[in-house]
C-alpha cells in the first residue's frame, strides 16, 4: 500500500476516535444536569409531603385553638345561664347553647379529620423519605461512574490527541492539507471503496477506476464527494479442515 495512502488511513481512523471520544465527554455535563434534575424532582416530590404534613399539623392546631375558645364561651354561657331571671332569657341562653355546641362538634369533627390525614401523610413521607435516600445514594454512584468514564474519556482525548499530531507530523504539507481540507468541507476525508462505488455518497465508480484503486498505490479521490478514496481486501476465510 502506499505509505502516504496508509498515514491517512491512520490519521482518519484517530481522527474519528478521537471525535467519538469528543463527543462521549462532552455528553457527560448534559446527563450531570439530567440527573441533578431527576433529584430536584425527586426532592420536591418529597418536600411537597412534609408541606401537606406541616400545613395538616397546622391545621390541627388551629381547630384545636379554635375548639378551646368555643369550650370557654360554653362554660361562660353555662355560667350565665344560671343567673337569668326569666324563660324568655333562658330559653335565649339555652339556643346560644346549642350553637356553641354545634360548632364544638364541627370542629371535634374537623380536629378528627386532621389527624386521619395527619397518620396517612406521616406514613406517606416516611416511605418518601425511605425512597430519596435510595435515590440519592443512586444519584452519587451515577455521578461517581460519570466522573469516572470522564477521567477515562480525557486520558482517551489526550491519548488520541497525541497519536493524531505524531501521524499528521509523517505526512508531507500538501497531502496533509489536503485532507484538512476535505475533512472540513465533509466532515471526514477518507472514504472506503467496496462493491464499485464510494462507500460514503455511494457514487458508482469506473471499472478502471475501481480496478486501480483496489491496489492502493496511488491518491485517489471520489469523482462525487472528493474523499480519498482506499480499498480493504476482504479477509481471507480459513476453512477448517475435516
Amino acid at each position: 500500500m502506499n505509505p502516504r495512502l496508509e498515514q491517512l488511513i491512520h490519521l482518519q481512523r484517530v481522527e474519528s476516535d478521537l471525535r467519538r471520544t469528543q463527543a462521549g465527554l462532552a455528553e457527560i455535563p448534559k446527563r450531570k444536569a439530567e440527573l441533578e434534575a431527576e433529584l430536584a424532582a425527586d426532592r420536591a416530590h418529597l418536600d411537597a409531603a412534609r408541606h401537606s404534613l406541616d400545613d395538616s399539623l397546622k391545621a390541627r392546631k388551629r381547630h384545636e385553638g379554635s375548639l378551646q375558645d368555643l369550650e370557654g364561651k360554653r362554660s361562660k354561657y353555662k355560667g350565665q345561664l344560671m343567673e337569668v331571671k326569666t324563660n324568655k332569657e333562658y330559653t335565649a341562653m339555652l339556643h346560644e347553647i346549642e350553637a356553641v355546641e354545634r360548632e364544638i362538634r364541627a370542629i371535634e369533627d374537623q380536629i378528627l379529620a386532621e389527624m386521619e390525614k395527619a397518620e396517612s401523610l406521616t406514613g406517606e413521607v416516611k416511605g418518601e423519605e425511605v425512597g430519596f435516600k435510595a435515590r440519592e445514594e443512586r444519584h452519587r454512584t451515577d455521578v461517581r461512574g460519570l466522573d469516572e468514564r470522564a477521567r477515562v474519556l480525557e486520558g482517551d482525548a489526550a491519548r488520541l490527541g497525541a497519536e493524531r499530531d505524531q501521524v499528521a507530523k509523517g505526512l508531507d504539507d500538501d497531502t496533509l492539507e489536503m485532507f484538512q481540507r476535505i475533512a472540513k468541507l465533509r466532515g471526514s476525508a477518507m472514504a472506503e471503496a467496496r462493491d464499485g462505488m464510494c462507500q460514503v455518497c455511494h457514487v458508482k465508480l469506473r471499472l478502471q477506476m475501481y480496478a486501480d484503486l483496489k491496489r492502493n498505490e496511488e491518491i485517489v479521490q471520489c469523482p462525487a464527494c472528493n474523499r480519498i478514496l482506499y480499498y480493504e481486501p476482504p479477509v481471507p476465510v480459513t476453512v477448517p479442515e475435516p
